[in-house]
């Protein structure tokens, strides 16, 4: 697609992505294409996902932009922020459509997708884009549910059905999970699925994850797979689960190793001090995702090269 028509419309004029200054968010020099997507619609406990996108953006300014454990300052790479993706309220399937589209446009612009949400729901979207451009994407999904309930209040495309849907399209790992009901426990043992309840038990589990993602990988993360009392402000809050350098754990593992083509960061809910400490939390997390991918392909086009 030409340059112009992935400039066109497309300039961010709300605050930026770790507050970079134009040269870094114009579309030419970024690499990445950090997309808020403020949609909430079939949330059933604490609300407030629609604010997330916003407050991890605005928080995201007091980001330091070096990054001592990648020793590099990642805001080089190129990170533009779009315009927020206007939530369709009619049917979840509208809005999936919707942001599988705007999702399309940047993958042909060459750029790497970064979703801000928003409930779990969006992924569905970025996931069918996703299908359309690489062959042999797989999913790495990061929660403290399963969300693989075929229909759930009657709703076949719902946050609670996100990862089913999403199995229908390609494969999936997922990890963090310790919230299921029995009907998804026996789909997970009649399709022999690749999850990691947590806390793990087998000495090699993550190796076992690695194994069952291919070398192209969207990654999603609600931010509820963190434990509880370590990240308190999400939709559907779980005890019991991983902290910062147990998630990092199996995002640096992957993102190491395989190919990520895009991620979201989905289900906070902030309020009040609490939520800005969980905003800027995940902001950083998905500074340091960015940096990670980046360095990957910084070392696949050196050996391509030679």
């Amino acid at each position: 697609m030409p340059t112009m028509d992935c400039e066109e419309g497309s300039f961010q004029t709300a605050p930026t992505f770790a507050g970079l200054d134009s040269s870094h968010t114009s579309i030419d020099a970024a690499r990445f294409s950090v997309i808020p997507v403020p949609y909430e619609a079939t949330t059933e406990w604490i609300t407030g996902t629609r604010h997330a996108p916003a407050r991890i953006i605005d928080s995201s300014r007091l980001l330091e932009l070096y990054d001592q454990e990648l020793d590099r300052d990642v805001s080089k790479c190129g990170i533009f922020t779009t315009e927020p993706i206007q939530p369709v309220l009619s049917r979840p399937e509208d809005m999936v459509n919707k942001v599988e589209d705007k999702v399309n446009h940047w993958l042909a612009c060459g750029k790497i997708p970064v979703l801000l949400g928003g409930e779990h729901t969006i992924t569905l979207g970025a996931v069918q884009a996703m299908c359309a451009h690489y062959a042999d994407l797989s999913v790495l999904h990061l929660d403290a549910h399963a969300d693989l309930r075929d229909s759930y209040l009657g709703a076949r495309c719902s946050q609670a059905t996100v990862m089913r849907r999403v199995r229908e399209l390609c494969p999936a790992a997922q990890a963090g999970i310790r919230s299921l009901s029995e009907a998804e426990r026996r789909y997970i043992n009649d399709h022999r699925l690749s999850i990691v309840f947590w806390p793990p038990t087998a000495p090699s589990w993550l190796e076992h994850l690695m194994t069952s993602l291919s070398g192209t990988v969207y990654v999603t993360i609600d931010a509820d797979v963190f434990d509880s009392g370590f990240l308190p402000c999400v939709g559907t809050p779980e005890p019991g689960g991983p902290g910062w350098h147990d998630l990092w754990s199996i995002l640096r593992a992957v993102a190491t190793t395989r190919r990520i083509v895009g991620f979201d960061v989905v289900e906070l809910a902030p309020e009040g001090r609490t939520g800005d400490v969980c905003a800027y939390t995940l902001a950083r997390l998905t500074y340091r995702l960015i940096g990670y991918i980046h360095t990957y392909n910084e070392r696949q086009e050196a050996v391509h090269h030679g």
